[in-house]
């Protein structure tokens, strides 16, 4: 036993650590900073695709109840413009957020000077030159130039979802780099009292800003004489492919998040595990299927299997309740509960976890080091990952494409987030009825435990 608590011991001192590491924690603090924008995008994604053309389609397939071209037009003019302002830019956003997180949680002075760096060397490593599509001026002209070359431009693909990772990476590695050569004493420009403190700042940090950004211009030069490549081409090709392999694949997503969850029955937050490893992944694919969603509607997502398995299959079929589905424990409790205690805390418990709040039930119930309840609260999460995916694979239910917030009740989060397909909401049901069965002869078995400790503590 003491060989078994000396090992989990250990187990959760090493899992803190990597929670705790100042560059993963950025990196989710950086997320969080920029997710109501994605949960914006996500809305306006869905009254384009749903509301609008409910009311004003002419489509025959879905005519609205008053068709009216125009009006749809402009009415989903809002919705486009909402989506190029969050996701078009979504790379952008992320690498100056996570810039501004590190330096804050390095505690340097001059945290914008962070996502100045940070912004500017994201624009550096870009290519100079990129391939714009033409629109094609007669389709009866084969031979025309559908393709041109064109310099002083950026393209969506680098400044949006697909370039997150290439922001993530220059988020953190630029900003460190600044921060250790703003460091050297010699390197800051010394300014008179009385100049305004804004002024000394920029004067301080001139000299390794202009270090930094020339490096990485240094670095972008490299890439494109000797490799006729750019950093993001690079990242994608021997980063984001491979990981994202690992991470969208069901059998690696549950192997790493169960992990995770079974962190929080020791007392470590899960999110020291999956809100570094994994949950960044899956919302940049959850971006790229809002963006699918966005511009093409649910049939474009469907036409795209690699980004069903999303940051929402976890949120909606796997977390109701918060971690571990506690909401069905707590619903097995009021039904067939018969320890006063866990009753108790049920009753404090439940309204948070219908907005999937749960840590009032991980620590009062409580779940932490609760051995009964560990096996359900891990298998669980397991049951709603596989069946939600699986249920989208096979055409049960819509894939999960809008972002909306964590704290959404069920019901409600399986609609929004599939583009309001009631099957979704259903398969919740469904699925939280499961997880009641799976939690009852555990959750007796906790209470028998509970029973027997409260007796030996009273003899």
């Amino acid at each position: 036993m003491a060989n078994g608590q000396s090992f989990l011991d250990k187990f959760s001192e090493v899992s803190a650590r990597i929670g705790n590491q100042v560059h993963l924690r950025s990196l989710r603090d950086g997320f969080a900073t920029i997710m109501p924008v994605f949960i914006l995008a996500g809305l306006a994604a869905l009254f384009n695709n749903v509301l609008f053309t409910f009311l004003w389609s002419t489509n025959p397939d879905s005519m609205g109840i008053f068709p009216n071209a125009d009006i749809l037009a402009t009415a989903q003019y809002w919705g486009a413009a909402l989506s190029q302002g969050a996701l078009s830019v979504s790379a952008i956003l992320l690498c100056g957020m996570v810039a501004y997180s590190l330096a804050t949680n390095k505690r340097f002075d001059n945290p914008i000077s962070c996502v100045v760096v940070a912004l500017s060397v994201f624009f550096i490593m870009m290519p100079q030159t990129v391939t714009a599509s033409l629109a094609a001026t007669s389709p009866l002209v084969t031979d025309e130039v559908t393709s041109a070359a064109v310099t002083g431009a950026f393209i969506t693909s680098y400044t949006g979802t697909n370039g997150m990772f290439t922001a993530i990476i220059i988020g953190l590695v630029a900003p460190t780099l600044f921060i250790k050569v703003s460091g050297v004493d010699k390197l800051r420009i010394k300014m008179p009292e009385g100049v305004p403190p804004a002024v000394e700042k920029s004067f301080n940090v001139l000299i390794p800003m202009l270090l930094t950004l020339g490096a990485f211009g240094l670095v972008a030069m490299i890439l494109f004489a000797g490799f006729q490549t750019d950093i993001t081409a690079l990242i994608n090709t021997w980063i984001q492919t491979p990981l994202r392999a690992l991470t969208t694949n069901p059998i690696g997503l549950v192997v790493i998040y169960s992990l995770g969850v079974f962190l929080f029955t020791l007392g470590i937050h899960q999110s020291t595990i999956n809100g570094v490893l994994v949950e960044p992944v899956l919302t940049i694919v959850l971006t790229e299927a809002m963006e699918l969603y966005a511009t093409g509607g649910m049939d474009a997502v469907l036409a795209r299997p690699d980004v069903w398995l999303n940051m929402n299959v976890i949120n909606v079929y796997a977390l109701m309740g918060g971690s571990g589905c506690t909401l069905a424990l707590l619903i097995a409790t009021f039904i067939w509960g018969k320890w006063k205690p866990s009753r108790e805390i049920a009753k404090l418990g439940i309204l948070p976890a219908i907005f999937n709040i749960n840590e009032p039930v991980i620590y009062g119930y409580p779940i932490v080091f609760n051995i009964p309840l560990m096996v359900p609260f891990v298998l669980n999460t397991i049951i709603g990952i596989l069946v939600g995916y699986f249920a989208t694979v096979i055409g049960l239910v819509n894939p999960t494409c809008i972002q909306v917030p964590w704290t959404t009740p069920i019901i409600a989060s399986g609609l929004l987030s599939t583009g309001m397909d009631w099957r979704a909401a259903v398969l919740q049901v469904i699925l939280l009825a499961i997880f009641v069965i799976v939690y009852l002869p555990f959750m007796k078995a906790s209470e028998a435990a509970q029973r027997k400790q409260f007796e030996m503590a009273s003899e």
